[in-house]
């Protein structure tokens, strides 16, 4: 089985490459390495997965869809795993442009192309943020969609897109909305991350909306376990699924338990709540726990405690400063 991942050398893409290289598929990886953060960093990522003999990574810009018609007529994959895109909810208000071509566009391409070369699977990583925000709790995967940044507007269109386009033809098409996923290797702008850089220079740390966003935290292990345990799933009547631990905690509680973890704790400054964020996410898992009967999900404590000893271990700690230089 041929598997082609887009965004291989992100955070998720990159964990589930290593999930997926464990069976025996030949695994396709893409990926434009661009800087919106450090693409050292990426590279580290990719240089674990390249020692895989069944993993082939390629360097391509799905906005240029010569270059992937190339792609896939050689390799022919058979299933799909969309999962790049330009993330990013601050940044996406200071450069829409770069949101609708590297999400829309991209995503466009990618279609028409998985159409031509009559893939069988189709399987797109949205985001929970396309939900906004919201009063009642949990949200099921049938809630109004209304998206508060560009980024979630990108996303949301992305979904539609898919919906129209794959509508009537044989491909499985499901789309998946992770919340809030972190882990080892997670990007430089994640707030684990930033808040575990500010202890190793001792610096101080702003924490927005004071602490009380609540976020529904998806351990990014459990992500790539579900994502890889649909490739025995056939088509369904729904296809779109949340993907979450249904446990959401305040932001602050996060902290704390970082906290109760490491020896230097740095001055953290309450900051306002900031335009385009969410107050609050908290997903509801029925459907994914019904549909694999997963129910192992990891506990935030076991998470974080996992996420810290990869943290303390990672040698190249200036790779995950983000955006020391400028984002072309």
């Amino acid at each position: 089985m041929r598997i082609l991942i887009t965004g291989v050398a992100g955070f998720i893409g990159f964990h589930l490459a290593t999930e997926l290289s464990k069976k025996k598929h030949q695994i396709i990886g893409l990926d434009n390495l661009n800087n919106y953060y450090s693409p050292k960093y990426k590279s580290q990522r990719l240089n674990l997965i390249k020692k895989k003999k069944n993993f082939k990574f390629l360097k391509i810009d799905l906005k240029k869809k010569k270059n992937l018609i190339s792609i896939f007529k050689k390799w022919k994959p058979s299933i799909v795993y969309h999962l790049a895109s330009q993330p990013g909810i601050m940044y996406s208000f200071k450069n829409p442009k770069t949101y609708i071509t590297n999400n829309i566009s991209a995503t466009k391409n990618l279609i028409d192309v998985s159409l031509k070369y009559k893939v069988k699977k189709f399987y797109f990583t949205s985001s929970s943020s396309v939900y906004g925000d919201k009063e009642k709790f949990p949200i099921k995967e049938n809630s109004k969609l209304k998206p508060i940044n560009i980024y979630a507007k990108t996303k949301k269109e992305c979904e539609k897109i898919l919906l129209k386009f794959f509508k009537n033809s044989n491909v499985d098409l499901k789309i998946f909305r992770p919340f809030t996923v972190y882990g080892p290797y997670a990007r430089p702008d994640m707030i684990f991350i930033t808040y575990m850089n500010k202890i190793s220079n001792e610096e101080d740390f702003f924490l927005y909306n004071n602490g009380n966003y609540v976020r529904d935290f998806t351990y990014v292990a459990d992500l790539v376990k579900i994502l890889s345990k649909f490739l025995k799933i056939e088509k369904l009547k729904y296809n779109i699924f949340n993907i979450c631990s249904s446990k959401p905690v305040k932001v602050k509680k996060l902290i704390d338990i970082i906290n109760a973890n490491i020896n230097y704790k740095p001055k953290i400054l309450l900051r306002p709540y900031r335009k385009g964020e969410m107050i609050k996410t908290y997903g509801c898992n029925k459907l994914i726990k019904k549909t694999l009967k997963f129910n192992k999900f990891t506990s935030l404590e076991d998470g974080i405690q996992k996420t810290l000893i990869w943290y303390k271990k990672f040698k190249n700690k200036d790779h995950l400063y983000f955006r020391k230089v400028k984002y072309k």
